[in-house]
């Protein structure tokens, strides 16, 4: 009888897992990526929001084109604003890249539309969506942290609303 050590094993049920499971859950660009996108584009055209939109970029998933508009009462109404969103190959588990492409004066926006917002960097959670992260966009329009300003400049106009608002519109019409 031969030892079982000079047995070859024999396996059936297809091939070894390359990672443990709770690794493997994780997507890594492939499948759950697409379905997580595909799911959240779905849930933005049905929600019907006009004052904030985004879609792909031709068709490319990992690229958008958002909108925002300005909010009534705001220093920013009646203005919209376009934004490129880029989402990371592991994404939910990382935040999409979020920049404004038409010029904004703002707080916590820079000159190259750059945005300082916490759910785009140490708060955000794979529980989030593009939907919330417009609509949290939106609100920091009219609501920014200046504690916190990537724009000096706009952070000490804020007080002054009308000044402020010439600002926006002189930077917002530059693009």
């Amino acid at each position: 009888m031969a030892s079982l050590s000079s047995q070859p094993i024999k396996r059936t049920g297809g091939p070894l897992p390359l990672k443990p499971a709770a690794v493997a859950s994780k997507p890594q660009s492939g499948d759950g990526v697409t379905r997580r996108l595909q799911s959240e584009l779905m849930g933005l055209m049905t929600a019907g929001d006009k004052g904030a939109t985004a879609f792909p970029d031709g068709d490319n998933l990992f690229k958008w084109v958002g909108t925002l508009k300005g909010g009534d009462g705001t220093p920013f109404e009646g203005l919209t604003y376009k934004l490129e969103l880029r989402f990371p190959p592991d994404y939910p588990f990382s935040p999409p890249q979020v920049t404004f492409t038409t010029p904004c004066f703002h707080p916590n926006v820079d000159d190259k539309g750059n945005i300082c917002l916490d759910i785009l960097k140490d708060k955000w959670s794979a529980s989030l969506s593009v939907s919330a992260v417009l609509q949290s966009l939106r609100s920091l329009l009219g609501d920014p942290n200046n504690d916190s300003p990537l724009n000096g400049h706009a952070a000490a106009l804020w007080a002054d609303q009308r000044s402020f608002r010439e600002q926006v519109i002189k930077v917002h019409a530059s693009g």
